[in-house]
């Protein structure tokens, strides 16, 4: 059982595949010239798939075809090269040409998952009696794609993040004149409306003591984006312990999530040779 439909796998691997430099199989450099064949980077891939979707181990995943050191070394040389960035701005910019991103709705919010092994971005949790905890804060249009997130410890409030969060705006290119931001009671404050202010940007957000329904307004869909993420086992239990190591596992997750919605909304107006039958 694939832990991905081919669907969604094959484009996805092709376009990473892209992005990947030139190997020899073999060391040319070795003397005698019968040095250990490297690991097609195909399987290494699908290694950080299965790593992703089920949370387990790299000793847990690693078989005879593959070791657990050949996954991190790879993974690492990857981060190094900026594959994963690169294959994620590269989903946003094919959505927003096929589809078009909803960029006048923006929505932030922050989500606080376990972070067993502490690291880099991890802090006390508030609701988790004290334990290690990850807290990102999410970004996303107005339909719910993610756009970017700033990682920081569970204990650090929503509010001082959003800064870092908005600037994420910058990578996106040109950007309408009117863009409405929505947030949550945790940024009711005035440095959050002076901040919004100083970016020429509206912001709709809930009042503290006010109850209202999360569907009264657009906040609903990064809250969707949130639990499709946190699907994800290995960000919703991190262990991964380096920043730069959590960024590109959810750097994958956003391009899984990007693609998943690009072909089930393209799927009722495109056709090409590799769509599936049924509407995904």
């Amino acid at each position: 059982m694939p832990v991905l439909p081919s669907w969604l796998t094959d484009p996805l691997w092709e376009q990473f595949a892209a992005l990947l430099p030139e190997r020899p199989t073999v060391d040319p450099s070795h003397p005698l010239g019968c040095h250990r064949r490297r690991i097609s980077d195909r399987i290494v891939f699908d290694k950080l798939l299965q790593l992703l979707r089920f949370g387990c181990s790299y000793q847990a995943i690693s078989d005879t075809t593959c070791s657990a050191t050949t996954i991190r070394n790879r993974r690492d040389e990857w981060i190094r090269l900026g594959v994963f960035g690169r294959l994620k701005q590269i989903t946003l910019e094919s959505y927003d040409r096929i589809v078009g991103l909803v960029l006048d709705q923006i929505a932030v919010d922050g989500s606080i998952t376990k972070a067993p092994g502490g690291g880099e971005v991890a802090g006390r949790s508030p609701v988790d009696r004290g334990k290690q905890g990850l807290k990102r804060s999410g970004m996303t249009d107005g339909y719910g794609i993610p756009l970017g997130r700033v990682l920081a410890g569970a204990n650090r409030h929503d509010s001082p993040l959003l800064s870092p969060t908005l600037d994420l705006l910058d990578d996106l290119g040109p950007l309408p004149n009117d863009i409405m931001v929505h947030l949550d009671a945790g940024y009711d404050s005035d440095k959050t409306r002076a901040e919004l202010a100083a970016r020429d940007l509206r912001g709709r957000i809930a009042h503290k003591g006010e109850k209202a329904p999360i569907q009264a307004s657009r906040r609903w869909h990064v809250e969707r984006t949130h639990a499709w993420q946190n699907a994800f086992y290995r960000l919703s239990r991190c262990y991964e312990r380096r920043a730069t190591v959590v960024n590109a596992f959810f750097d994958l997750a956003d391009t899984i999530i990007t693609i998943r919605s690009l072909i089930r909304r393209a799927w009722a107006t495109h056709r090409w040779d590799e769509r599936p039958h049924r509407r995904p």
